[in-house]
């Protein structure tokens, strides 16, 4: 049996205060049509309770309605670079992983080979799967592994066939199993100030809940 169903977030696990809206008195609030579109953070860690919450990899995926993507892009030019950050789609204009092809892809050297692995919270919608796909047949130097923590509305033929462009694409699609969510904390979640780094604790039901990922994946490609 899959995890139970999650409770709704508090604003702050949304990466959104509780009190957000108090304080009639303070300096107006940023209408949301005037924010940018998509927030992008290089080389910066998130916050330790997104990730717990946006992360988790459980069936049913309530109130986690934001993509946290944290990158690693390794491209092979004149000098070997690598280069790593998160970007997360708070505001609705853009996804992140759209916002990874628009603004980080390109500031690769031109032409030079490239080696990109994304470690996603949840699977792309099929827009953004389309896009992948269309940038992988568009650059032959470009590969690109995806590492999920859960499959988004894998029950749809329309996203089934987005998942599958992408395979044949030449897009390597993963599951995140409970070493990679290691990974992510310790190289993409930041400590509390002054603080040693802690370890990463597994939530119950992380290995089972792979495997059930790992399962549907399997039959959809």
């Amino acid at each position: 049996k899959m995890a139970e169903k999650q409770e709704e977030p508090s604003n702050a696990q949304n990466g959104e205060p509780d009190n957000a809206e108090e304080g009639e008195g303070k300096k107006k609030k940023v209408k949301r049509e005037d924010l940018p579109p998509f927030e992008i953070v290089t080389g910066e860690r998130l916050p330790a309770i997104f990730f717990k919450f946006q992360f988790r990899n459980v069936e049913y995926s309530s109130g986690r309605n934001k993509t946290f993507l944290c990158y690693v892009m390794e491209t092979q030019g004149k000098e070997p670079v690598t280069t790593r950050g998160y970007l997360e789609d708070e505001h609705a204009a853009a996804h992140a992983e759209m916002a990874f092809l628009s603004t980080i892809l390109p500031r690769r050297e031109a032409g030079a080979r490239c080696s990109v692995t994304w470690y996603v919270s949840s699977s792309p919608c099929v827009g953004c799967a389309q896009r992948i796909a269309d940038t992988l047949r568009r650059d032959r130097a470009l590969q690109l592994t995806i590492m999920v923590g859960r499959l988004f509305m894998w029950d749809q033929p329309d996203v089934q066939e987005a998942l599958r462009s992408m395979k044949a694409a030449g897009c390597k699609l993963r599951i995140m199993k409970p070493q990679d969510f290691e990974y992510v904390w310790q190289n993409f979640v930041e400590q509390e100030e002054g603080e040693e780094v802690k370890s990463f604790v597994p939530w119950e039901d992380i290995q089972e809940n792979f495997q059930y990922y790992e399962e549907k994946l399997a039959e959809i490609l």
